[in-house]
């Protein structure tokens, strides 16, 4: 029976494309060989389609106390909106554009639209959907620096071409709502021709070919597509296992234009991104020129950025340059080239409050959560920062005293999926930078542990913080905008003076000895700064060695460590 596409039925679309993902996830991922074997994709469609649930439901929420629904543009809006925000991976950062282009038509004020839905007489309902998808397919296209053929983009282009060919053969059915049964032939069409595209890309992309298998990100489309169709007409299309395919392929695949059989980047970059559209120029240029799967989605302000680099912390720089990046992920992909990555044996997942230490913690081979200042991860963002890191065992630092309930947390939900999980209690980031430093992923778990929570608890902490308001501190009375000097979370000295305080604080910790002074610079911090306290250290405390790093945004100006 066909439907009206109204916000009821976006609302439908969207929680039976996350029950066909949920279903499929593991074997999308099990197919997941390109852009990087990552054995990610389909998790990755999982939780974007997810993120998008969250904001359509927030939505009719929002309408559920009062005599009003929710119409069809906010529904769209919302689905595009939340996909934008919670966009994972490659596949899920396409994904959430292609739901965007679709939002820009459907949500048109007037267009094909009656009573909130897609069956006004302004334009056929199969029409209004054809042009929905082609803008899709199009916005999509623009969003990936280098398209590839055989791909998620290639699966959507079928599918708009589909439709377009169904509305512009008039297919309306016979008898009733033509505008309905426009939209039903419609959905058709476009599931049957992602269908066919989604069975020749391994003809298109070597990797695919070799591998026998079908794209992972278009796999997933495709099961997007089957619910959007169910939504529509009440029918579900039959499901299809996610490598299989109707047609023999030849053994050697030779019409290929990608080889990607060579070692890609370490690193996949994530983040959303708050700038404008010259901004966002000057970032795809910088970030095309460091690394490649460059997709950059979304307007009106707020963008979500996907690229493979090698140098973590640049990408994260050039967000930053840009605009204001935040919900910053750095995933290292470990020994993934050219074949599907086992999952590691063992991984270490870090909370950093600034992005220059994400980028360092990344490069020695951690999975990092940002933490913004007044804005600590939840256990969630940890969990799922735990399975990024797709490994059997995982140490969990969270570097701030504040969250150990928090990653308490997050470590029993993990445990309870499989993964052996050792959480160090770290209560600063220079301790898990000294975690770090100590970490062998090839002794015994338990040895590494230990090594890395004495290298942790051996480390002295204090940091540099501006006083909110007159308080009695341990120090005495302090002013508001008075500098603190906290070590290991007591107020120890009160100065007015970035630098003065600072020494006074050095001069605190290392009266008990000490090896190693690490120093940690916000974003408005100068490097003579650093100069200065390097040279204070070397000349008061001959044997004692210091290391600077820049922390980026971070909520304090100076944190120190010392080992």
């Amino acid at each position: 029976m066909p439907q009206t596409l109204d916000a009821a039925a976006v609302r439908t679309w969207c929680s039976l494309a996350l029950d066909a993902l949920g279903r499929d996830r593991e074997e999308i991922d099990a197919i997941n060989v390109y852009p990087v074997a990552d054995g990610d994709t389909g998790t990755n469609l999982y939780l974007t389609v997810e993120s998008a649930v969250q904001a359509v439901e927030a939505v009719f929420d929002a309408h559920a106390t009062g005599t009003s629904v929710p119409d069809l543009p906010d529904a769209v809006r919302a689905m595009a909106h939340g996909a934008l925000i919670g966009a994972r991976g490659n596949s899920g950062t396409i994904l959430a554009q292609l739901l965007r282009g679709m939002a820009e038509v459907l949500g048109e004020d007037g267009a094909g639209t009656g009573a909130g839905g897609v069956t006004g007489a302004a334009e056929d309902g199969g029409d209004h959907l054809a042009r929905a998808l082609r803008r899709a397919a199009q916005l999509a296209r623009e969003a990936v620096a280098h398209p590839v053929e055989g791909t998620i983009l290639t699966v959507a282009a079928a599918a708009a071409d589909a439709a377009a060919r169904t509305a512009g053969d008039g297919a309306s059915g016979a008898g009733g709502d033509g505008a309905a049964y426009g939209s039903d032939a419609a959905v058709h069409a476009a599931y049957a021709g992602a269908r066919v595209a989604l069975d020749a890309t391994p003809g298109q992309l070597a990797v695919l070919g070799r591998a026998g298998v079908v794209d992972a990100g278009g796999r997933g489309l495709l099961a997007v597509l089957a619910a959007l169709v169910e939504a529509v007409t009440g029918d579900a299309p039959a499901r299809v296992a996610p490598g299989a395919r109707p047609h023999d392929l030849p053994a050697v695949v030779e019409s290929c234009d990608t080889d990607d059989s060579s070692p890609g980047p370490a690193f996949e970059v994530i983040y959303l991104l708050e700038t404008d559209e010259a901004g966002i120029d000057r970032l795809r240029r910088r970030l095309d020129a460091l690394g490649d799967s460059l997709v950059v989605v979304g307007g009106d302000g707020l963008w979500n950025v996907h690229v493979h680099v090698d140098d973590a912390g640049a990408a994260v720089e050039a967000g930053v340059e840009a605009g204001r990046p935040y919900r910053i992920r750095i995933t290292h992909f470990g020994a993934a080239a050219g074949h599907q990555r086992e999952r590691a044996q063992r991984a270490v997942v870090a909370v950093v409050p600034g992005e220059g230490l994400a980028g360092l913690c990344a490069e020695a081979g951690a999975t990092t959560v940002l933490a913004r200042p007044g804005e600590p991860p939840a256990s969630g963002e940890l969990v799922e920062a735990i399975r990024r890191a797709h490994a059997h065992e995982v140490v969990l630092l969270p570097n701030d005293a504040e969250l150990r309930h928090t990653a308490a947390a997050a470590a029993e939900q993990a445990r309870a999926e499989g993964i052996r999980v050792a959480l160090i209690p770290t209560r600063a980031a220079v301790q898990g930078i000294a975690a770090l430093a100590v970490h062998e992923p090839d002794r015994r778990f338990d040895e590494d542990v230990v090594a890395m929570t004495s290298a942790a608890g051996a480390t002295r902490y204090a940091e540099l913080a501006v006083a909110e308001r007159q308080s009695w501190t341990m120090a005495g009375i302090c002013q508001a905008g008075d500098l603190l000097g906290l070590i290991d979370g007591d107020v120890a000295v009160i100065g007015t003076e970035l630098a003065a305080t600072a020494e006074s604080v050095l001069d605190r910790m290392l009266s008990a000895g000490g090896e190693l002074v690490t120093l940690v610079l916000g974003e408005d911090v100068p490097d003579t700064l650093a100069d200065r306290l390097e040279r204070y250290v070397r000349d008061g405390h001959l044997a004692v060695d210091t290391v600077v790093y820049r922390g980026g945004r971070q909520s304090v100006p100076l944190l120190i460590g010392v080992e």
